[in-house]
């Protein structure tokens, strides 16, 4: 597939269009005023591969707070403000290093004006956000309710605002609860403009759901070229949208990171808890950084040979476990309580030996 080039502009230390690659990002859902809470899940996303992460800032107590979570956060930060331009000077005076804001929605010309000069004096990119809950009423009424055509209407006019003073430093997202509406939505714009889209589905859903819309959505889109960075929105712990993310990325063969797990779906020859097993070790694994492959299998007889590309493996059986290597068994393990120990063991044996 052929991305479609895009402007490029940096999040801090972070490129995003053009020939970077299509970058991941998520949200925090603790109270911005809680900086400890806060920073310890920036904390968290950014250990499970996170590279920017989005804070609400509602009222000034929150504003109050972000230089203080800005000094401890190890990735880039972007302000997500609604209506009030003085917090979006609040979120660029504290080091911020992005603001969410439609200059639509923030007042008069003269505020637009003020936030403006601030972001492009601090080389600080602007997200224009519109969301097909919440489109103007005129389009609306024109369009005959959120279709893809308003949505991208309703975005132009915004980047108009910028552009008429200066300002191109800007990413646009369109986002809806529909997929087919939002890959529409997506398609449109990216013929009409060259700015960098974030994509994603929003109000996706819980953890299954919202990742099966989300791959869907996300996938059409990057499959065709379209995308700079992405949020997989779940309503679900945020760090599970980045395993998510990657998970979509790395199917389509665009970005990898951390292991691939692979096992199979069980059946009546299964005669360990494989479910179980499985969901151990990609929690195990959850931090660790190298591409490999991993299989879990339930069935030794056919196991090793299902899954003989796999880089290391475990395959169970009525009390005995075998683990091999590229289809070849290494070792045999006695215990169905002790396969997951000695199939980590194994594990950080071979990533060792990787890492010599």
């Amino acid at each position: 597939m052929q991305r479609k080039q895009t402007r490029v502009l940096n999040i801090g230390a972070v490129g995003i269009g053009g020939d970077n690659p299509v970058r991941v990002q998520s949200m925090c859902n603790t109270d911005t005023r809680d900086v400890i809470a806060t920073v310890t899940q920036i904390n968290q996303l950014a250990e499970a591969g996170c590279e920017i992460v989005r804070l609400a800032v509602p009222d000034d107590k929150a504003a109050a707070v972000l230089k203080d979570i800005r000094e401890q956060s190890p990735v880039p930060l972007i302000a997500d403000i609604h209506f009030d331009y003085r917090l979006a000077l609040d979120a660029v005076e504290a080091g911020f290093e992005g603001l969410r804001i439609n200059p639509g929605n923030i007042g008069d010309e003269q505020k637009v004006d003020i936030v403006v000069r601030a972001a492009m004096a601090n080389n600080v990119p602007i997200r224009i956000g519109v969301n097909g809950g919440s489109l103007e009423k005129d389009l609306l009424r024109q369009f005959g309710g959120p279709t893809p055509e308003a949505m991208v209407e309703s975005g132009l006019r915004h980047v108009a605002m910028l552009e008429k003073r200066g300002f191109y430093d800007t990413k646009i997202s369109l986002k809806t609860s529909s997929v087919l509406n939002t890959v529409a939505a997506y398609r449109l714009m990216s013929e009409k403009v060259d700015y960098p889209l974030h994509i994603g589905i929003t109000e996706a859903g819980t953890l299954v759901r919202g990742a099966v819309k989300s791959a869907v959505g996300l996938g059409l889109l990057l499959s065709e070229g379209i995308g700079d960075t992405m949020r997989v929105s779940l309503t679900h712990d945020p760090v599970a949208e980045i395993g998510v993310a990657y998970e979509i990325l790395r199917s389509l063969g665009l970005r990898e990171r951390g292991p691939e797990i692979i096992s199979c779906p069980t059946c009546g020859r299964t005669e360990i808890k494989l479910i179980e097993l499985a969901e151990k070790v990609e929690e195990a694994l959850r931090g660790v950084e190298e591409v490999f492959t991993v299989a879990v299998m339930g069935c030794v007889v056919n196991g090793p040979g299902e899954a003989r590309e796999a880089d290391i493996g475990i395959a169970g059986g009525r009390d005995l476990g075998i683990i091999f290597r590229k289809g070849e068994v290494v070792r045999k393990v006695k215990g169905n309580e002790n396969l997951l120990p000695e199939f980590m063991k194994e594990i950080n044996m071979f990533l060792e030996e990787r890492r010599k």
